[in-house]
């Protein structure tokens, strides 16, 4: 008899269940009374190990059964209660029979590696600096050591792009999956400065590799009507990973180290390799398999998608380089830095998984495009001006609202401005675009030395400057319009 996904869900509870007892009824007493801290760093690492199963049990569930989100958050909630896990068995035993099991979407494996790529960019900001210099590496070569994996990766966009309309997207995504988790697990090698340089240029090469040829793929296997929402989803799993990303890394290299973080986004990496080899059975049509005779062009929709791309990660890369000074100096911990920016992140998710989504099929993308930069433009602006910490969640909100319109419509825009013969390229300047915009923002900002507050009015004031340029160009294609349709009659 066929396991249901419930089935699993149960068999992971109630070993999360038993680890969280023996942690409470034996480690604690055993480390609190007899002084053994030992028992619950074994039995911790375990159950945290364990709960990692629950949650993708969970996440598992979600995706095959017909059921609610409230399912799934009464699953997350119960494991935090002694016995919890037990008296949810309980009712999940109950109720399996009354949820059928839907098929699988191999959608569901792209999203995993696009979740895949962007935490492993996300979980290398708060530890890659420090790993530097404890290789004996400057101040200097430690931020050529930051910065050189977005440097390299936007060459991997344009190689990945290229090779993806030639050798076909699966290819290209498994190959890139593949060198990246090789590069990830490089980092037990690292020693010196050198060595370093080397590995992150080719970690940022071949991680460039992955999002064009994953993208260019979800897009190609989509119906057109449903490319704006499906854009949200996958927004929603970057969203995801900008949350979980730093907070992993951060949590994990002070317990164990640095090459340690990367080893477990690597091994994730090997899984989704595996994983993806089920890819094959989706259907992609023969021109999109075969090298494409059709070249590339640069037309007005597709370089308002890239300029999306570049102003987005601009202003990325100015509330990276400018939060944390800001919240520095008006007296906050450093903590804050960090819960602010999961703030717009848990926003941006939240608008990219609720029905809202479908606004994105339902409006021209250059429309909730110039709605997502007149947010972003505004936010920033408020920023700077912000002095209390309810103002600045308020204004991240705002900032998560406009982040949350801004990248499904560049990717909605894109998709429609191009054809499958020649997405794959699209797509690899589109994320070169993205990482230039990260790096510009940051180092420009740096470089002119105008202050914090007139940091976040000037990139205000850019954004301001992109939002009437395509103002400006939507009403001359509106213009354009009437006197075509004029002449006709």
């Amino acid at each position: 008899m066929r396991r249901s996904p419930i089935d699993y869900l149960r068999i992971a509870g109630i070993l999360d269940g038993t680890s969280l007892l023996t942690l409470l009824l034996i480690a604690m007493p055993l480390k609190y009374f007899a002084d053994l801290p030992l028992a619950v760093t074994i039995n911790g690492s375990i159950h945290g190990g364990i709960f990692l199963l629950y949650i993708g049990s969970i996440l598992y569930a979600a995706i095959r059964i017909q059921w609610s989100i409230s399912w799934s958050l009464a699953a997350v909630f119960v494991a935090f209660i002694p016995f919890g896990n037990f008296i949810f068995d309980v009712y999940l035993k109950k109720v399996k029979d009354r949820y059928p099991v839907k098929p699988f979407r191999m959608s569901w494996i792209i999203y995993s590696i696009i979740f895949f790529s962007f935490i492993d960019l996300f979980a290398q900001l708060p530890v890659m600096s420090t790993f530097a210099k404890s290789v004996g590496a400057s101040a200097f070569i430690a931020g050529i050591v930051v910065g050189l994996y977005s440097f390299t990766n936007s060459f991997g966009n344009i190689a990945s792009g290229i090779l993806t309309d030639k050798i076909g997207p699966l290819s290209m995504m498994l190959f890139g999956l593949a060198a990246t988790s090789a590069s990830l697990f490089s980092y037990h090698f690292v020693d010196d400065p050198l060595t370093l340089l080397i590995v992150r240029s080719l970690h940022g090469f071949f991680g460039g590799l992955i999002v064009p040829a994953a993208f260019t793929l979800l897009a190609n296997t989509t119906a057109h009507d449903k490319q704006g929402s499906k854009s949200a989803v996958t927004g929603s799993f970057v969203g995801i990973a900008a949350i979980i990303g730093p907070a992993f890394s951060g949590i994990m290299a002070s317990k164990t180290s640095v090459p340690n973080v990367f080893t477990v986004i690597g091994a994730l990496g090997v899984l989704l390799l595996v994983c993806s080899f089920l890819l094959r059975q989706v259907h992609v049509k023969k021109q999109e398999r075969e090298a494409s005779h059709v070249s590339f062009k640069w037309n007005r929709d597709v370089q308002k998608a890239f300029m999306g791309a570049f102003f987005l990660m601009f202003s990325q890369g100015a509330l990276a380089y400018l939060l944390p000074l800001h919240v520095e100096a008006l007296g906050y911990s450093s903590r804050m830095s960090g819960t602010l920016m999961s703030m717009f992140g848990i926003v941006a998710v939240f608008l990219f998984i609720l029905p809202t989504n479908r606004v994105f099929n339902r409006v021209d993308p250059v429309y909730t495009m110039l709605i997502g930069v007149a947010v972003l433009a505004i936010s920033q602006m408020l920023i700077g001006q912000m002095t209390t910490t309810l103002t600045l969640y308020l204004v991240m909100i705002l900032y998560g609202i406009g982040f949350s319109s801004l990248f499904p419509s560049i990717n909605t825009l894109l998709i429609q401005s191009t054809t499958p013969e020649t997405r794959g390229q699209a797509y690899g300047y589109f994320y070169a675009f993205f990482s230039i915009g990260v790096v510009v923002g940051s180092s420009v900002l740096g470089f002119l030395r105008i202050g914090i507050a007139g940091g976040f009015m000037l990139t205000g004031v850019v954004l301001t400057g992109f939002f009437i340029v395509v103002l400006f160009d939507i009403r001359k294609r509106v213009k354009s319009k009437k006197i075509s349709d004029f002449s006709m009659k």
